[in-house]
């Protein structure tokens, strides 16, 4: 049972059992606090549940939380590694009561838990309180039978916990256990305390106060329990260890990277073993929750924390991309309890791979800059923050990676020079801004929404609907109102706007009161959960606070249900008809026509479109109700939805599934499913028509797929049709028989040309027959010599009439010389084979060639070809050949 799978089971069976809802981890990317960088803490997605703002089915859940700290406020980067707890990832078991039970119960149920489902020995634990809570002090005597001397009361905030400046409070008592006298360390509280040998594993939160002002505090009407019990160190101390490295879950790990390497994890190099375990959690953890490496934000922090996991390989004497090779024994170990990691493996490995490729070459780089700025450095001084910025801005290499690369040396990095480059670089980017001001910064809507909520969408249900302006933001910043003729973006507590989203164009319309009217042009998602309605005042006053009528354009609402909903049938129809390893990449839904990027590695033909079209428009001909569904997003992907990776699902999701399969393995059953938040049509049929336009290339890899519905759909058959009928007309026949009479034209056409050509041949050369007479050659040195010039042939044709004409001659030479309408020339020598000893045609029609303002030519000795750019030469060439001839 000490087994950290085993910890975290009997954790959450034990709170099932005693009514818990046992509620799935939340994003490491919050959904509902968008001051936090990653989530933190177990409570994160409660937050709003605490403070009143949402309610959920059950008042009373538990779960296993998964958590990163590596960025912003709660970073524990640079300890990884060196000390026996810090972790970038961890997980935090937690029970949780929304005004149901309180204290008594919440101790009484930690007590029972940590006695007997994990059988610690009571005589080893103590606890601490706040030191004015006297009932939690009570409880512990009545419920653990605590002696004064194991109930420590700590006046600090250590032990009152604070949601912000103000909200919900209240004390905490924490859970210690005595790992004996052979560690170092005293109680809390006592001038030892920062050593090991007592050991806070669980912290129980009593939220009973709100704090309205600071030292104002007032009695919460349902008072609520967040506790918070880390897995990691439950492990140590069932297991008996004193760091986390060495419980079985990193034990696994280190010796998966030992095999990759081929080093032991001993000595000095120990510590980079830890590194690259706690780093490849988070770096899995966080890919599969949609972060990718970039250059800001949470991206970066990400970044980070791979480059410092690939710098200690690279010091274990990895000289290749070797992190990857670690993914399968973390999913084997952690893939159960957080099957995500399992569906995002093959993404979490290729990203792995690339970004260790990359950098490898910014790590060449900047160690070699490094060794030069630090080669006069010794133990206690400092690398100067300019250069350390240089590494940073320059060479793509983090600070943290610097201070790493010189612990080792005891160097340290002049941090207020680093951080006073780094102001200055804001100051000039900020100086050298270039933006207008029409729209609001991100702050601003994040604060927006802190202060108002997101906002709520009706969309799905209805195109009408009222609601209370939360905001007028004009020129970036917060306005009470906004008169005729003023462009604003409107922020109101619920609309039935759509919010540009998963490719879906966002919806126009008005927004009006009893004295005023807006043009709604463009709506937009901003600050997680905001839409915002970009409009133009057109007639009176709006102020916030009041309320509105929201109406959307219907029409142009239509058009867009009918062109996401025929991606959906599109999507699909690709996969059966190309194979399953196509993939959206990108996708755009206006009114007038639906385009997307799709994973596939060539063109698609006009007979694979066709198919694609027509098993779109059977599944549009069944008319069959679009059903939308909201599940768990595990029962989705089981039930064969199809997620775009990188999108942030919640707890739940919409599920639309559209019509049913008509053929294969999935004959009679949805023929698509998709997560999807976008707006659809309620029944295929609704689509009334869908016509593929074309396919073309975007990138390596990727297609792109072009097409109309509906009205659309419908206009451009019609205008086809025309067109069709028009050249019926033309041709004085019946639609039905222009492509067989266009045909024959064509075949006429081609015989004509064909004919016009050998009439033009025979005339160049001056015979009926296309041959030469005795007339058009004269003997030069003994020689037959044709020489022509030749209007209006095609220099293709020089050749053919160059053979004919020493055909004519039986013995000779023939130099022919054609002049386009653009006074350009091309010269053809052929000579008979009896004379190609004497004379090459290849230098005979370089002679030419020359005499026309050319140079050059080539062939074999009894034909050759040449060009120059002066066609009024032409005659001059042809005796420039015979000169040669005669001589």
């Amino acid at each position: 049972m000490s087994g950290v799978n085993d910890i975290r089971s009997t954790f959450l069976d034990y709170y099932r059992k005693n009514g818990h809802e046992v509620v799935s981890s939340s994003p490491l990317v919050p959904r509902n606090d968008p001051t936090l960088m990653f989530t933190n803490a177990g409570m994160v997605q409660f937050k709003n549940v605490f403070t009143g703002l949402e309610s959920r089915p059950y008042s009373t859940a538990t779960s296993s939380q998964k958590c990163v700290r590596a960025g912003g406020k709660h970073n524990d980067l640079d300890n990884v590694g060196y000390t026996a707890r810090h972790l970038t990832f961890f997980e935090m078991l937690g029970n949780f009561s929304f005004g149901d039970y309180f204290k008594e119960q919440a101790i009484e149920f930690a007590w029972d838990l940590v006695t007997k489902g994990f059988d610690l020995p009571k005589g080893r634990l103590l606890v601490t309180v706040y030191a004015e809570d006297d009932e939690a002090a009570e409880l512990w005597k009545k419920i653990a039978g605590f002696s004064d001397d194991k109930i420590i009361r700590i006046p600090t905030s250590d032990n009152f916990w604070q949601m912000g400046d103000t909200g919900p409070c209240g004390p905490c008592s924490e859970i210690f256990i005595d790992q004996g006298e052979h560690v170092w360390g005293g109680p809390p509280g006592s001038p030892e305390e920062d050593g090991d040998r007592f050991l806070e594993f669980w912290n129980l939160v009593f939220m009973q106060f709100d704090q309205t002002a600071p030292g104002e505090r007032t009695p919460l009407p349902r008072p609520s329990i967040d506790t918070g019990m880390g897995l990691e160190r439950m492990a140590c101390i069932l297991q008996g260890v004193q760091s986390v490295f060495e419980t079985d879950l990193f034990r696994n790990l280190i010796a998966a990277t030992e095999e990759v390497v081929g080093v032991k994890a001993q000595g000095d190099q120990a510590a980079s073993f830890r590194i690259i375990a706690d780093h490849l959690r988070s770096s899995a953890f966080l890919i599969a929750d949609g972060v990718l490496p970039s250059n800001e934000g949470r991206g970066y922090v990400l970044r980070r924390i791979m480059r410092r996991a690939m710098r200690h390989m690279e010091l274990l004497g990895a000289r290749e991309p070797l992190m990857w090779k670690l993914l399968p024994t973390l999913v084997q170990e952690m893939g159960r309890a957080y099957p995500e990691l399992v569906r995002a493996e093959a993404l979490t490995s290729e990203t792995l791979k690339l970004e260790e490729t990359r950098f490898r070459k910014t790590l060449d780089r900047g160690l070699t800059l490094l060794s030069d700025a630090t080669a006069d450095l010794t133990k206690g001084d400092s690398l100067d923050g300019e250069t350390a910025f240089k590494l940073y801005d320059t060479y793509g290499f983090p600070l943290d990676l610097t201070q790493d690369a010189l612990r080792a040396r005891e160097i340290g990095v002049d941090l207020t020079g680093f951080n006073d480059a780094m102001q200055r670089q804001k100051a000039e980017a900020r100086a050298h801004w270039s933006g207008s001001g029409d729209k609001a910064t991100e702050t601003v809507w994040f604060e927006l929404k802190e202060k108002h909520g997101a906002t709520e969408f009706l969309g799905y249900d209805t195109e009408t609907a009222e609601g209370v302006i939360q905001a007028i933001v004009r020129d970036g910043a917060s306005v009470e109102a906004a008169s005729a003729g003023e462009q604003v973006q409107i922020v109101v507590n619920q609309t039935p706007f759509y919010g540009e989203s998963g490719g879906q164009m966002g919806d126009t319309g008005v927004i009006s009161t009893d004295h005023a009217r807006l043009e709604v042009t463009d709506t937009q998602k901003k600050g997680e959960g905001l839409f915002v309605h970009i409009a133009k005042v057109v007639s009176g006053t709006i102020k916030a606070g009041e309320p509105v009528a929201l109406t959307v354009d219907n029409g142009r609402r239509s058009q867009l249900r009918s062109n996401h909903s025929a991606t959906h049938l599109l999507h699909e129809a690709l996969r059966e008809v190309l194979g399953t390893h196509v993939a959206q990449k990108g996708s755009l839904v206006a009114p007038e026509r639906l385009r997307f990027d799709v994973s596939h590695p060539k063109p698609m033909s006009v007979e694979e479109l066709q198919k694609v079209e027509e098993m779109a428009n059977a599944i549009i001909l069944q008319n069959a109700l679009v059903t939308t569904r909201l599940m768990s997003v595990d029962d989705a992907i089981a039930e064969g939805a199809m997620a775009l990776f990188g999108e942030k699902y919640g707890d739940e999701v919409r599920v639309v599934s559209m019509g049913t399969a008509i053929e294969g393995e999935k004959a009679g059953k949805p023929y698509s499913i998709e997560l999807c938040g976008g707006t659809h049509v309620n029944a295929t049929g609704d689509i009334g028509l869908v016509r593929v336009l074309g396919e073309s290339a975007v990138g390596a890899g990727v297609r792109r797929v072009e097409a109309v519905t509906g009205a659309a759909a419908r206009a451009y058959l019609a205008e086809q049709d025309d067109r069709v009928k028009t050249l019926a007309t033309a041709l004085k026949v019946q639609p039905s028989e222009v492509v067989s009479r266009v045909e024959a034209l064509i075949d006429e056409r081609r015989k004509l040309e064909r004919e016009l050509a050998d009439a033009k041949r025979r005339l160049a050369m001056g015979g009926g027959n296309g041959a030469a007479g005795e007339n058009d050659f004269r003997e030069v040195g003994g020689i037959k010599y044709l020489g022509k010039v030749l209007e209006g042939i095609d220099a293709k044709d020089l050749k053919g009439l160059a053979d004919e004409g020493k055909a004519s001659l039986g013995s000779g030479v023939v130099t022919l010389v054609g002049v386009s309408a653009d006074g350009k020339a091309s010269a053809v020598v052929a000579v008979t084979p009896d004379l190609t000893e004497r004379f090459s045609a290849v230098d005979l029609v370089r002679t030419a060639s020359v005499a026309l303002g050319g140079k050059g030519g080539g062939g074999r000795p009894d034909m050759a070809q040449a060009g120059g750019p002066d066609g009024s030469k032409a005659a001059e060439a042809i005796e420039a050949v015979a000169a040669v001839l005669g001589a």
